[in-house]
């Protein structure tokens, strides 16, 4: 259970809470750090946070720290990301807002895939759940082609030096976690069935306990390879590429050498929402940002903002969330394969004819007539960084579930994700799988300007409760002038489009009977986490906080 924290309440918190990363799915918290000098900030998950600060204090820039705080909890968390994992997005602001710019690192199905690679039982679910576990559910992993742009770009300090921590924590092996042998039970059954991760995450069969140390010396091998030719470049078009490669013919998976040195991360340009005088960045398809932005460019042509705060303006914010879920499960995909109405969707036409909707809607005391299929995805760690020259990073990776696809290669300590259960399973979606496409997925960083200068920079993690936690963060940051604080400790409701919602127990009575009383399906449960930095550039002090 959450619960509303100010920000004293907040403040006593630091240093004391566990980070996303190192507890189980969907565990919400609030924490805040604070800085007050200028040497910036880097946050989210412990272990890597820790790192990219001390590479802050030692002159690196922002973009340097995510990386090396990527990298670290890369090994620190391997139930939700690693350098297998199947990719991710980052948005950056250079030197003070002078440029925004994004770096897409999202998987790539093989060129093997077809439309229907998934066979679909009578209920509707993949038989075997074959998408979700097993070598056939991961795609190109894409997160150290990734962090190797963004640091060839951006960044000033070298690959060697900034994977250096990242190689100790893994041949030193750190302590489990309560949370990471929570993770490792969930999927023991998984585990079991693939040699590699039983030898990394078993004891004897059993899942590691919370207070074993996990080490894992091959995966420091192969870190030490890429940091002594200072690249990833032998990873994707080498002899690691080849043993990944062949650790998937072995097993049954459809990734090959080709496939590996085909793979390239991209710069591309983030997407955009002005909102008064702040303007919104956040990652573009295919990430989970023009969800977001659909949903708060609805609320703004509905004068969310001066609505008196009753259960009519809240039900005003799910149907907006509602309609973005819908065009989002309905209409889009890789955008490098079929042409996505992006335009359309952050039209002011657009926002204006469904704010009219939804005011009927709520005149009607109805909800607006959709449908769609829910799924429960957890996982994914977040990083936020600022450094002195006013550069700023929102960075998301992951794994996809819990440890992935819950493979591993052989010899490289190497845990996969599971991209291509972001696909649609069913042949002729926008999202369906096909060779060489990138799958939708939920990851949404993004930054916030004001008056031009990135003050904010924020994401989450939990799956396909990412875009909506995000968007109430910020719903009520720029909406509503909220504090940070308030922003992150607001209550926070999930819907994927359909008539199911699901609340956090702070959530208040009267609204919970209110939507029942609509015909919604609600029950409580957790939201994603979010985690945010904020900057003031009069006095350079950062400060952070997530829940």
């Amino acid at each position: 259970m959450t619960r509303t924290c100010n920000r004293r309440e907040m403040l006593k918190l630091t240093g004391r809470l566990v980070v996303a990363g190192a507890v189980g799915p969907n565990i919400a918290f609030a924490a805040e750090s604070e800085t007050t000098d200028s040497q910036g900030l880097v946050a989210g998950q412990l272990s890597g946070a820790e790192v990219g600060n001390k590479v802050l204090r030692e002159g690196g820039n922002a973009v340097d720290a995510a990386v090396a705080a990527a990298l670290t909890a890369a090994v620190a968390v391997p139930n939700g990301c690693g350098i297998g994992g199947y990719g991710g997005h980052m948005v950056i602001a250079t030197a003070g807002g002078k440029k925004i710019t994004a770096i897409d690192f999202n998987t790539a199905a093989p060129a093997a895939a077809r439309p229907n690679m998934f066979p679909i039982d009578e209920r509707g679910t993949v038989r075997g759940r074959i998408n979700e576990h097993g070598w056939l559910s991961a795609g190109v992993p894409g997160t150290l082609a990734g962090l190797q742009l963004a640091l060839d770009r951006y960044g000033t300090r070298s690959f060697r030096e900034l994977v250096a921590p990242a190689i100790r924590l893994a041949e030193e092996g750190f302590p489990v976690s309560e949370g990471l042998a929570r993770a490792i039970r969930a999927v023991a059954k998984q585990l079991r069935q693939d040699p590699a991760s039983a030898k990394l995450l078993l004891k004897e069969r059993e899942p590691l306990q919370a207070g074993d140390r996990l080490r894992n010396p091959d995966l420091a091998r192969l870190l030490e390879t890429l940091a002594r030719k200072n690249s990833v470049e032998a990873f994707y078009r080498g002899g690691i590429a080849r043993q990944i490669a062949e650790g998937f013919q072995k097993h049954g998976g459809l990734v090959t050498a080709k496939d590996m040195a085909a793979y390239q991360a991209r710069e591309v340009e983030p997407l955009e929402l002005n909102c008064g005088n702040f303007t919104l960045r956040t990652a573009p398809l295919t990430a989970g940002g023009l969800t977001v932005l659909e949903a708060l460019s609805i609320l703004q042509k509905l004068n969310w903002d001066k609505r008196p705060s009753t259960s009519a303006r809240t039900h005003a914010v799910i149907e907006a969330l509602r309609v973005a879920w819908n065009d989002r499960l309905r209409l889009l995909g890789d955008p490098d394969q079929a042409a996505m109405p992006v335009e359309r969707l952050l039209s002011e036409e657009h926002a204006l004819n469904t704010a009219a909707k939804i005011e009927a809607a709520i005149k009607d005391h109805k909800p607006l007539p959709l449908k769609t299929e829910a799924q429960q995805q957890t996982g994914t760690v977040h990083l936020n960084a600022a450094d002195r020259e006013g550069n700023m990073v929102a960075l998301t990776l992951t794994h996809g579930n819990t440890f992935g696809a819950c493979v591993a290669v052989e010899g490289l300590g190497l845990i996969l994700g599971h991209g291509m259960s972001r696909f649609s399973p069913w042949p002729g979606h926008p999202n369906s799988p096909g060779p060489g496409k990138r799958p939708l997925h939920n990851m949404c960083p993004s930054i916030v300007l004001r008056d031009g200068k990135p003050i904010l920079a924020l994401g989450g993690t939990g799956g396909r409760m990412i875009p909506d936690a995000v968007f109430t963060v910020l719903a009520r940051f720029v909406g509503l002038g909220a504090s940070l604080e308030d922003a992150i400790a607001a209550p926070r409701a999930h819907t994927e489009g359909g008539l199911d919602l699901t609340v956090e127990r702070n959530w208040p009575a009267v609204e919970v009977e209110f939507f029942r009383g609509l015909g919604y399906v609600l029950k409580f449960g957790n939201s994603a986490n979010v985690h945010a930095i904020l900057v003031n550039h009069q006095t350079g002090a950062c400060r952070s906080a997530a829940r």
